[in-house]
């Protein structure tokens, strides 16, 4: 059997109904991506001979995989993608410029604390080095961004992030602040210093990964959003250059221009970093994506 078998007419009829094209009701644009995305699939198992038991079993374990999908998601490269699909928009665009975006993750939290000036982002006591960053957000032409809000957050030195820590020993906003900036576009803030990390060992993303012969393993990184009135909003995240996974990141979030070195010195580490915003053409660029994000 060849993949000319998802053409016959039987198939093919069985697409129309099931995307819902024959009928005038529902999303025009929704058929046609449902549409799409089950006729590749329907082509995948035809290619690769799947059998009954291989397909139950990878439904299985996409209904196994809980709260895990969000790390699923980034560890087969569909994140990145989607950030390469924005690049690649931007630049037919003729839009070029600011610190480069990377993904998210899936640990975001909504609500942390609003703060100004230097920020101490941990609260709970941590037996590790401190991190201080500092840096400037500005915009296309150097301008300083005022009153923009960096949202920062990161793990611990054991690896885990508040709210999703599984020894439920850190508080809620453990490692998480938004700073908003002031005049002259500068932030700064210490805290200590976040770990590597693998995906939950033994659970679905790690099977996942091993079966595929790749690790789960994160370099040290700390996330950010930036977001101010008129200019485009940011998602990127940096990774520790001098991190054994620096380059070899299993959620694919390295990029050129995101792995500063910190400068290490006694129980204390610095990097200085600058983000460069890009104008917002439409509102809606000055606003998060639709994704559903955690709130504690």
């Amino acid at each position: 059997m060849t993949e000319d078998f998802v053409q016959t007419p039987e198939v093919q009829a069985l697409l129309d109904r099931a995307s819902g094209v024959e009928s005038d009701a529902g999303d025009a644009r929704l058929k046609a991506i449902t549409r799409d995305l089950v006729e590749a699939i329907m082509k995948a198992i035809v290619k690769h001979d799947v059998s009954e038991s291989e397909f139950w079993a990878a439904i299985k374990y996409f209904q196994d995989s809980g709260d895990e999908f969000g790390l699923i998601v980034p560890g087969v490269g569909l994140e990145h993608f989607m950030d390469l699909v924005m690049d690649a928009r931007d630049a037919e665009a003729g839009r070029s410029g600011g610190t480069p975006r990377t993904i998210e993750g899936p640990l975001y939290v909504a609500g942390a604390p609003l703060v100004e000036g230097e920020a101490n982002l941990t609260d709970d006591a941590d037996d590790t080095d401190t991190l201080y960053m500092n840096g400037r957000v500005a915009g296309p032409d150097g301008e300083p961004v005022e009153g923009a809000i960096l949202h920062v957050w990161h793990a611990n030195s054991k690896g885990f992030y508040s709210h999703f820590d599984p020894t439920g020993t850190q508080s809620p906003f453990n490692n998480r602040r938004r700073i908003r900036i002031g005049p002259d576009g500068r932030y700064a803030f210490h805290s200590r210093m976040p770990s590597g990390y693998s995906v939950p060992p033994g659970g679905p993303t790690d099977r996942f990964m091993k079966a595929l012969g790749r690790h789960g393993n994160r370099p040290a990184h700390v996330h950010f959003f930036v977001e101010a009135p008129g200019y485009r909003t940011l998602t990127t995240q940096i990774n520790f250059g001098d991190d054994p996974f620096a380059g070899d990141d299993f959620a694919f979030a390295t990029r050129e221009g995101l792995l500063p070195v910190p400068n290490r010195q006694g129980d204390s580490a610095y990097i200085a970093f600058d983000f460069e915003l890009q104008r917002a053409e439409v509102s809606d660029e000055e606003h998060f994506s639709a994704r559903v994000r955690a709130e504690a």
